[in-house]
């Protein structure tokens, strides 16, 4: 499918790292240009750079903090008023932490909210209206399987995007009548700097490293959904047959999961 973004206009949140930055140069790959959004504005610009200098799409970086809605106003007002349209935004930016519910700060608590719930709510506030208006466009949210399955450890996290999975579903049904697509991409671990933050013990990545997802491989499937009509993008497939046996069998599933469910 390369190419079948040419001249489309493609927002990212949180591509400074990661899985944003994967996708961002994947999008640039199938012909499509950039605005990459995130507070570290000097590593966006290096990755604006490489994308200019290797693929001939534009890519414009613009400083956003996510947990200031004032903030996200005002960037996407400022985006709006210099681009004619967006075609796809995708909902990229999100932090965990893993420990128990207990030991979790509600610091923690605030910030795990701010950043994938509001702040992923808001991004699509201010550019909904113009991709109803332009009756097209591409809503992508990066949910997660624990938005499906809570794990111990991840109580916060997963309520986090359980908010984002119930919004993304009620929010593409909304908007069914109108040209705009909305997906949720449901991933297992990647190996990203998420980690750095959410297992500061380095115990989880440890014990499930060899299953862990590559961002290129997750960046690839996003980039070809697309302006696509599909409803989610579950992987691995196997973690989502698990958790669609344990929304089936919740309880034997957590006896028989509980030694793999304990790896953080």
């Amino acid at each position: 499918m390369t190419g079948h973004l040419k001249d489309r206009l493609v927002v990212i949140t949180g591509a400074s790292s990661g899985l944003g930055e994967a996708i961002a140069y994947k999008v640039a790959e199938s012909g499509g240009h950039l605005i990459l959004l995130a507070r570290r504005t000097e590593r966006l610009k290096q990755i604006a750079d490489q994308i200019q200098s290797t693929y001939n799409v534009s890519c414009v970086v613009e400083y956003l903090d996510i947990r200031n809605l004032h903030s996200v106003e005002a960037t996407f007002e400022r985006i709006l008023r210099e681009h004619d349209r967006i075609d796809v935004l995708v909902n990229n930016a999100g932090v965990g932490v893993f420990r128990s519910f207990e030991d979790a700060s509600l610091e923690e608590m605030e910030e795990m909210f701010e950043v994938n719930v509001y702040g992923l709510m808001a991004c699509t506030k201010y550019v909904l209206p113009y991709m109803l208006k332009q009756k097209s466009g591409h809503i992508i949210n990066i949910a997660s399987q624990a938005g499906k399955m809570g794990t111990p450890k991840s109580s916060i996290y997963a309520a986090s995007k359980h908010a984002v999975l119930g919004f993304t579903n009620s929010l593409r049904m909304e908007v069914a009548d109108y040209g705009v697509y909305v997906t949720a991409v449901n991933p297992g671990p990647i190996e990203t700097p998420f980690f750095e933050t959410a297992d500061t013990s380095g115990k989880y990545v440890k014990n499930v490293r060899k299953w862990m997802l590559q961002p290129d491989e997750v960046a690839d499937k996003v980039v070809r959904l697309m302006l696509t009509k599909k409803r989610e993008l579950n992987l691995p497939w196997w973690m989502e047959f698990g958790s669609i046996i344990y929304r089936l069998m919740p309880t034997v599933f957590e006896q028989l999961a509980k030694k793999g469910f304990n790896q953080k």
